[in-house]
């Protein structure tokens, strides 16, 4: 198979002159088959000229004109479209190959390939053909020249033309990619200019979609291949933007960037050798441009560029994502991940960034004595020894038959709301050293599985409802302290009522209460449960005695099925819950008219996104199975699994179902919403899109990472801050700020800290994101609408236990989230969420060593940090973490 001396293409064996670049080729042979072993599998030999006479009419349609050119892979000839009145070029399959199967899948497979791609610098193929056996293809003809043709001509192409070129080629091969197709033959001989000198790609003849490249495959034509191709390294994006280099390169200077004149010197040189720069052959170079191809001729795929669409940006004035905009289009996710330059910091900003961070972070852990639950008074005892007590306590009350047992951690809210609301000082928080952590323990067991209603499966006091016999409901303060009891009796009972009944003042010492310093009232609070006795005491709590409380207890056949101590915050909840049913429904029933409606016209929109190509399918994917994966994942660690099979089936079916609504649920209204908030505001989707094409690396990624968790940690001290004064200045009302209670129980707890931390992040940045654009469409200024967001946002979140305090938080919160999203984008919305989320509510704190929730406490903080860190060091590029003060 004969080959070009100078270009290394394919040309006939009896050619003078190289169809490709034009160069004589000399008649001993003796070069062209030193390259002949080696050439292309997909490159065939050509055939002579003079096939179709001008005038012959093919199909009955196509008038021959005459032949444009010819190639290994056939004769081009322009003809006339007799049925629509215009010239198209035909390409025909050597008549050779006609019987050649494999030829001709190929040549199907180049029209198949081409027709996916329309963009005005791309040479449009319509249709297959047939004629007397020859099969042709018919394809837009373009009245121009080839650049390789035009170069031969007058050498080089002038500056501004140059970058013209390099502008529209990188357009074009965009739109190829788009299509998720390679064309692994761009040279200059394939870049055509028509007459009014717009570029167009041609010659899909060697074009794949990426998935159908073969490893080691080799096609096109030699010269202009990566060097990854020479050792049997797969083809990719990054390969043809080797090809856009040396094109470039050849325009830019009229040389090529590599010449050799056998196949050993070129795979040395394009190996191993660096071009000589373009400024140094041509000193008028333009400098960006010369950046650029230097980029892209990288050895390293991993150093070049990463779409072609990022070297149009970094060409003189390209902003591919401002053109489309300006031309009314949607701009694709690659055109907006391209979009906004590399985004690195600048050493001495990543540091103050980091410090802000590090700083705040520290800031919370400091006030944190002042502003948490756990600050008032440390969690003494762990959760295996209050379930070993709360165990131990209902054996001796009789009730020791247990086939499964459930146990959870709940904040004991109103007492330290009715200490906040009515002791206006600051000495009630010290007061609560006394009373321990304000935390309820919950323990359940049956003689059955603890089966929950609940889709997540995670048992409750009421769920499953205590309705069969043993069923045993305990729950402990936080030093162990008896605080409620709730057994139920059986259900057929024919033995005789015991001689004796309950020791009363046995339940009032496990509740830590001296039964003599009660005096017998008479009973108002009813037992949930069939009792046989009962009664009720009022009295004062040892460590409280200014506060009245009221003890109410009921048995059955001398065995306790109700106790509970009683505060006066205490409410009867099972006559409030009646009272509120018809307002719970009409909750009910506008959430579930909301969503229907947005489902719906997120199914509609969705579909017409998807229809016009407007759609983000890979974007869609990703936010679904991250929403998958965090709902499947907080089922799985929140669960209560029983061993009963039926049940765990079903539980299991449950989980499913719903991590898959979710999934399915946000992946819709991510196509129906994100092809218009690309459109109106793409800035906020770079980072977030590079995170889709997987670039987690992206010094944007890194950016807005720390940028988000710096503001995050800023917000979270803020809410400690809120929470904390009123340990110094007395103010009505504010309690102090809860930690998320599964952690506490640690291991599956501590996993679904996280996992429930990162999939509200995600909603929330989500959500915010959403209202942003809706704000954005009614005022149509994008600063407005940030600052719509962040009231909006204060409005939520304000209405708390004490306004002014909870302004402070709310406040500082919804103008840092707002801006993350507004300014920086998703990405750096979720940093902010989940940064601050982690220090103000997910992290048990104050930090103590001695503490067993301290290695809990430890790990979420470190998530913190690891996300801070990690967005850091990213977030500078290439750059050194540790540079001279003089080039900060």
């Amino acid at each position: 198979m004969p080959t070009c001396i100078r270009c290394l293409g394919i040309v006939a064996p009896d050619a003078r002159f190289c169809p490709a670049c034009g160069a004589e080729q000399p008649h001993s042979g003796q070069e062209k088959t030193a390259l002949e072993s080696l050439a292309p599998s997909d490159i065939s030999a050509s055939v002579p000229l003079g096939g179709f006479a001008p005038g012959q009419i093919l199909a009955e349609r196509y008038r021959i004109v005459g032949l444009l050119g010819k190639g290994g892979m056939g004769e081009v000839y322009r003809a006339d479209d007799l049925k629509l009145g215009q010239v198209v070029a035909l390409k025909f399959l050597p008549a050779d190959l006609a019987g050649d199967p494999s030829a001709l899948e190929r040549f199907r497979a180049e029209v198949r390939t081409a027709r996916q791609v329309s963009h005005p610098n791309v040479c449009r193929v319509y249709d297959i053909g047939e004629s007397d056996g020859r099969q042709f293809l018919t394809m837009e003809y373009v009245d121009g020249e080839d650049l390789a043709s035009l170069l031969r001509r007058i050498g080089r192409l002038p500056g501004g033309k140059a970058l013209d070129v390099a502008r529209q080629l990188c357009a074009g091969l965009a739109a190829i990619h788009d299509c998720g197709v390679l064309h692994r033959d761009l040279k200059p001989a394939n870049v055509m200019l028509d007459g009014h000198g717009r570029v167009r790609i041609t010659d899909f003849g060697v074009a794949r979609s990426a998935g159908e490249v073969a490893p080691g495959e080799l096609a096109g034509t030699l010269v202009y291949m990566a060097p990854e191709l020479f050792e049997g390294r797969p083809y990719s994006v990054q390969s043809d933007l080797f090809a856009v280099g040396l094109v470039l390169y050849e325009a830019s200077t009229g040389t090529r960037a590599f010449d050799a004149a056998n196949l050993a010197e070129l795979r040395e040189k394009h190996t191993r050798s660096s071009p000589t720069t373009p400024s140094q052959v041509q000193a008028d170079v333009d400098v960006a441009l010369e950046r650029a191809i230097v980029r892209c001729l990288e050895k390293d795929p991993g150093r070049r560029p990463t779409s072609v669409r990022a070297v149009a940006a970094a060409l003189p004035g390209g902003d591919p994502l401002a053109a489309a905009l300006a031309a009314g289009e949607t701009p694709s996710p690659g055109m907006v991940a391209a979009a906004g330059g590399e985004g690195a910091l600048k050493p001495r900003v990543a540091w103050a960034l980091l410090g802000t961070a590090l700083a705040f972070m520290l800031g919370c852990v400091l006030i944190s004595g002042f502003s948490a639950d756990l600050g008032l008074a440390p969690a003494e005892k762990g959760p295996e020894v209050l379930a070993d007590r709360a165990r131990e306590l209902a054996t001796r009350l009789g009730y020791a038959e247990r086939a499964d047992t459930a146990a959870w951690f709940q904040r004991w809210y109103d007492p330290i709301k009715y200490l906040a609301d009515h002791k206006v000082s600051t000495s009630w928080r010290r007061e609560m050293g006394a009373w321990g952590a304000p935390l309820l323990f919950r323990f359940r067991q049956s003689p059955l599985p603890l089966t929950t209603l609940d889709w997540a499966g995670v048992p409750a006091v009421d769920d499953p409802p205590p309705t069969v016999s043993g069923m045993v409901t305990v729950t402990l303060d936080a030093r162990g302290r008896l605080q409620a009891l709730e057994a139920v009796p059986p259900q057929l009972d024919a033995s005789p009522a015991p001689a004796t009944q309950l020791d009363w003042p046995a339940l009032f010492a496990e509740a830590g209460l001296d039964f003599k310093e009660f005096s017998e009232a008479s009973p108002q609070w009813l037992s949930p449960q069939p009792f046989d006795a009962r009664g009720e005491w009022t009295g004062a709590l040892p460590w409280a005695r200014e506060i009245p409380v009221r003890v109410s207890a009921a048995a059955y056949r001398g065995k306790p099925v109700y106790f509970e101590v009683l505060g006066p915050w205490s409410r009867p909840t099972r006559m409030a819950e009646s009272r509120l049913r018809a307002a719970s429904r009409f909750r009910w029933f506008v959430i579930s008219a909301v969503v229907a409606v947005l489902l719906a016209g997120a199914i509609v929109f969705a579909r017409r996104n998807l229809r016009s190509g407007r759609g983000d399918r890979r974007g869609a994917l990703v936010l679904s199975l991250a929403f998958f994966a965090t709902n499947l994942g907080l089922w799985l660690l929140s669960a209560h699994h029983v061993l009963d099979l039926s049940d765990e089936v079903w539980l299991f079916i449950d989980g499913i179902a719903n991590a898959l609504f979710f999934a399915a649920f946000a992946g819709l209204l991510y196509l129906a919403f994100e092809p218009y908030i690309r459109r109106t505001m793409p800035e906020v989707l770079i980072g977030w899109a590079r995170v889709v094409e997987g670039r987690y690396r992206d010094p944007r990624v890194g950016r807005d990472l720390l940028i988000g968790s710096a503001a995050g940690a800023v917000a979270a001290f803020a809410m400690h801050l809120a929470n904390g004064l009123p340990a110094w200045i007395p103010f009505s009302g504010q309690t102090t700020v809860s930690p998320y209670l599964p952690a506490l129980a640690g291991g599956r707890g501590l996993f679904r800290a996280v996992t429930d931390s990162v999939g509200e992040s995600l909603i929330a940045s989500l959500v915010g994101l959403g209202l942003l654009f809706l704000l954005r469409l009614i005022v149509r200024r994008t600063w407005l609408a940030v600052i719509l967001l962040a009231v909006v946002e204060a409005l939520m979140w304000a209405w708390g236990e004490n306004p002014l305090l909870d302004a402070i938080g709310s406040l500082t919160g919804a103008i840092l989230f707002a801006v993350m999203l507004g300014r920086f984008g998703l990405i750096a919305g979720f940093a902010y969420f989940e940064t601050n989320m982690l220090l103000w509510y997910y992290t048990p704190m104050p930090l103590d060593p001695s503490r067993w929730y301290f290695g809990t406490s430890l790990v979420l903080l470190a998530f913190a940090l690891a996300i801070t860190l990690y967005g850091f060091r990213v977030s500078l590029g290439a750059r050194p973490v540790l540079v001279p003060a003089e080039q900060t």
